[in-house]
């Protein structure tokens, strides 16, 4: 019974039209519609459960939490619209928060007495963006950075991937 979030970049930079005159962000939701479409008729995925979060900050940023309907579902898709900035970093963090937060509600996790590793459930993170200029409110970012709750910063270069020569 996998989480699969999806993570849909509505950055104003998504209003860009492709040379067939529809947006980055309609090309998105469309990419989104068939995947749900085709997951659909697989069998095993009968105990899948989505998530829809985008690029604002939490909670505005959560459109479709895990329990929701599927016709909620579509329909807050449907209903995104690009405004603002590329957080990509926060955006990311927060998706890993509500992934944590649903394994400590489910019992997954158990802060303080250890992990229940025969509770599996993987949790898949789709993220969707236009790939520009990552921007935030202290400016344009050369790279992604990931704070952590402990105050760790996760920060990936181009050494850290294995095809990185």
């Amino acid at each position: 019974m996998p989480v699969l979030l999806f993570l849909i970049d509505t950055s104003a930079s998504m209003n860009q039209r492709t040379h067939l005159g529809t947006t980055y962000l309609d090309i998105a939701k469309g990419a989104v519609e068939t995947f749900m479409k085709l997951r659909g008729r697989d069998p095993a995925s009968r105990g899948d459960r989505y998530m829809l979060v985008n690029f604002e900050d939490v909670p505005f940023g959560i459109k479709a939490g895990w329990k929701e309907s599927h016709a909620t579902f579509m329909t807050e898709l449907r209903n995104l619209q690009a405004t603002g900035l590329t957080t990509i970093g926060q955006s990311l963090r927060n998706a890993f928060d509500l992934l944590n937060l649903n394994r400590l509600v489910t019992g997954i996790d158990n802060y303080g007495q250890g992990r229940n590793p025969f509770f599996l459930e993987p949790a898949i993170i789709i993220a969707i963006t236009d790939g520009n200029k990552l921007t935030s409110s202290s400016g344009v970012q050369d790279e992604v950075s990931l704070h952590l709750q402990s105050g760790e910063i996760f920060a990936p270069s181009a050494s850290d991937h294995p095809a990185a020569g």
